[in-house]
């Protein structure tokens, strides 16, 4: 654990742990398996926090959570003894509770899964409706997670001119997208 103790460890969590969560569950689809990678990808991000390059924080922390279920999902394909517990069970004649831990596995419905990307694809294609000159700094401040001062010196602009473009983004986002079309 980092010097700086758990009083700065708890809004990190508070903030990112959904977001982590929902991105180890999408690999696992399981559970009990999210739940666990989850804390350990939070603690890993936490404790690599220090040599954070301060360049597109959500791909980051995206690529560990990823990364870490790939690993966690490849180290249970290893595991034969899962197999044999299987077997075992199966020789015992419990075919039946078998089958009902895998039926109380939680999986998201295709239906669920085919309304997130729906949505998802809505976003994408309203975000490219915006003006080019909201578009770049919406992307770069939600989407990459930059902050005033990174979007300036990328785009060459004053941090106030940012500032501006984003608050006539928004509004120009309340004026041409309706509510409805994101519930």
């Amino acid at each position: 654990m980092r010097e700086d103790g758990p009083e700065h460890f708890r809004p990190f969590v508070k903030a990112y742990s959904t977001y982590i969560y929902r991105t180890v569950y999408a690999v696992l689809q399981s559970q009990h398996d999210a739940e666990d990678v989850t804390q350990e990808v939070l603690l890993q991000i936490y404790r690599s926090l220090p040599g954070y390059r301060m360049d597109g924080w959500k791909a980051w922390i995206t690529r560990i959570a990823v990364n870490k279920a790939i690993d966690f999902k490849r180290s249970r394909a290893r595991k034969p003894e899962q197999l044999i517990e299987c077997q075992a069970i199966m020789e015992q004649g419990c075919a039946g509770l078998v089958e009902g831990m895998l039926d109380a596995a939680p999986s998201p419905a295709a239906e669920e899964i085919a309304l997130l990307h729906e949505e998802h694809q809505l976003l994408v294609e309203r975000v490219h409706a915006l003006p080019p000159k909201y578009r770049e700094v919406v992307l770069a401040f939600y989407m990459d997670n930059k902050s005033y001062e990174q979007i300036a010196e990328d785009t060459g602009l004053e941090k106030k001119s940012v500032e501006s473009r984003l608050y006539r983004a928004r509004d120009w986002m309340k004026k041409h997208w309706r509510k409805e079309d994101f519930e």
